[in-house]
């Protein structure tokens, strides 16, 4: 099983962006996933900064993909998405089914979390189309990916969002900039103050949603670190972790630890609950709602 860092889903200053990768380079990441795929207005990092960062890590023995846009929202967006699905060095994630237009019939892609892969027809469609890994909609559970996995295309990985605020919905409003008042065009990139998302609460006081620019986000941190033996056992080859702005490569080694044997699940979870930016929920992993954290021993099934 392979670990990868999914890309940075907030905006953080250039500076910041690249000491990380530069620190991603000596960790013991497999796969990294990078670029601008929430909004088109960061512009802190560039495109030609972005591959310059992927030659960095490809020379460090990492394997590099660039993630495109989920919601394309204008003429500019599409020169982009053209430029990252011809840039002919890297594989690509899609992450909108114009971006698997761009791909089909010329080169193996990735298909991201935000196309709607939820049964075996889609699967093996998007694999005659070059389909390479998939990563599981983040709100299917451990029992439809095992349909899946038992009827998938030979030679095709799977991927699995592992730990993270979990991205939900995409809009071409920002609330980021309407929480401060202010027009989407003239948001003064407000995003770049909050790394980790703007936190929302109930008036119960209760985390409810994270807002990140035209992205919302969970509140609570999607985990399955406990779940990486069954996991492996189901045949995912690839976990991914989504950068938070600390100690995202502690955490990767806690990962890392775990699949490689060093440490037992249960120990190396007690360090990571403690390293989370709120409360841990791995709802939809077990057919429940999302927010839930369940126990695996609650959902064991009796003898």
């Amino acid at each position: 099983m392979k670990l990868a860092l999914g890309p940075i889903q907030y905006y953080w200053p250039r500076d910041e962006v690249l000491a990380f990768y530069e620190a991603v380079a000596q960790s013991p990441v497999d796969i990294v996933y990078l670029g601008e795929a929430v909004c088109s207005r960061r512009h802190e990092v560039r495109l030609a900064d972005w591959l310059d960062m992927a030659a960095l890590l490809r020379e460090a023995g990492k394997e590099v993909v660039l993630s495109t846009q989920v919601l394309i929202e204008s003429g500019a967006d599409v020169t982009v998405l053209h430029k990252i699905c011809a840039n002919g060095q890297f594989m690509v994630e899609a992450n909108d089914m114009g971006a698997v237009h761009c791909l089909e019939g010329k080169v193996p892609f990735v298909a991201g979390p935000h196309l709607n892969i939820y049964n075996l027809p889609t699967l093996q469609w998007m694999a005659a189309l070059g389909l390479h890994r998939w990563v599981m909609p983040l709100e299917m559970g451990r029992d439809d990916l095992a349909l899946l996995l038992a009827g998938s295309p030979p030679g095709l990985q799977t991927e699995v969002f592992a730990y993270g605020r979990m991205p939900l919905a995409f809009s071409a409003r920002c609330f980021t900039a309407r929480h401060c008042n202010l027009a989407k065009d003239d948001c003064q990139f407000k995003c770049i103050e909050h790394p980790d998302g703007l936190l929302m609460r109930t008036r119960e006081s209760e985390e409810f949603l994270v807002l990140n620019g035209i992205q919302t986000q969970s509140a609570r941190v999607h985990n399955l670190l406990p779940e990486l033996p069954a996991l492996r056992a189901m045949g995912v080859d690839v976990v991914r972790i989504s950068p938070q702005s600390q100690h995202t490569l502690r955490i990767v080694d806690l990962f890392q630890d775990v699949i490689q044997g060093r440490t037992d699940a249960a120990t190396a979870n007690a360090e990571l609950l403690g390293l989370m930016p709120e409360k841990p929920c791995n709802g939809y992993w077990y057919g429940k709602p999302g927010l839930e954290q369940v126990s695996p021993q609650a959902m064991a099934v009796p003898a």
